[in-house]
């Protein structure tokens, strides 16, 4: 899976995106909580709160140990709620990389509400592709996936930083090796990947472009096989497509072309005069 690290697009109208650092926030405080086994055991916490396509439909009913809200309202309280840490790492990371150029050019609250109204869409598309599913649904993915959209549709011509996991395990050895060989040297690029992540450039189109190929063929090969919702991936990304042109700016324009500044993680430090430029290391 590619994961992303950060993007050049800059932040033109917010000092901070507050909804997404608060989705973020719940997010992570919700997980902790329910791992932390304080309210009891989170596999039957996180049933309660999940999408299960059967007990929505009405044709199957929850245990009546399981605490949660109307059924209908699961397509809302699924979304927080996440099965692993790996599972929240991997859709965090890609909402702080993404979400908060979406919500620049949204507003705050128009970003929630797309947010949600995401993944709601998301939800009832898993549901109707697996109607007789008694697997529970969850996860930000759905909304998350959205928000990807968004960006492909807001900023296509960014450049995102991202790794790909497994190079990345393959990849260590080797620059140990070149490290150990030439200690004195700086961290080398090999085969012009950077360590010790082995990062690499793409343009947002062609980043999340891939993506969304990787779920599409997903959900078309492997959806039945997999404990991964590749179907609410599939919901998010149509409903980030169809809602965005609906909730973004209107001063801000479909496949904006830039110019973008430097990244994000790496501002550029200000002007100095030339007596009091500091030296290189």
């Amino acid at each position: 899976m590619v994961m992303p690290l950060y993007d050049d697009a800059p932040l033109r109208r917010l000092e901070r995106p507050i909804a997404n650092h608060a989705l973020i926030f719940v997010n992570v405080v919700i997980f902790l909580v329910v791992q932390s086994e304080i309210l009891g055991d989170p596999l039957t916490i996180m049933r309660g709160f999940a999408i299960i396509p059967r007990v929505l439909f009405g044709e199957a009913n929850l245990a009546d140990w399981v605490v949660g809200p109307p059924p209908p309202a699961t397509l809302v309280t699924s979304l927080f709620f996440h099965s692993s840490l790996l599972h929240i790492a991997s859709n965090m990371l890609f909402l702080y990389v993404f979400g908060d150029n979406v919500e620049d050019a949204m507003g705050s609250l128009h970003y929630l509400l797309f947010y949600l109204c995401c993944g709601v869409m998301a939800g009832v598309f898993y549901v109707y592709a697996t109607p007789h599913s008694i697997t529970p649904l969850v996860g930000a993915s759905g909304a998350i996936s959205g928000v990807c959209a968004a960006f492909l549709l807001l900023y296509p011509r960014a450049t995102v930083t991202g790794f790909f996991p497994p190079l990345t395990f393959v990849m260590l050895p080797f620059w140990f090796i070149t490290l150990a060989e030439k200690s004195r040297s700086p961290l080398r690029p090999l085969f012009g990947l950077k360590p010790p992540l082995f990062s690499f450039h793409a343009t947002g189109f062609l980043f999340i472009g891939a993506w969304i190929a990787l779920q599409l063929l997903n959900a078309s090969w492997g959806g039945g096989e997999s404990h991964v919702a590749w179907m609410a991936h599939v919901g998010g990304i149509a409903a980030g497509l169809i809602l965005t042109p609906i909730f973004k700016r209107r001063s801000h324009k479909l496949f904006d072309r830039g110019p973008y500044g430097p990244p994000k993680t790496a501002p550029a430090p200000e002007a100095l005069p030339p007596e009091q430029t500091g030296s290189e290391g």
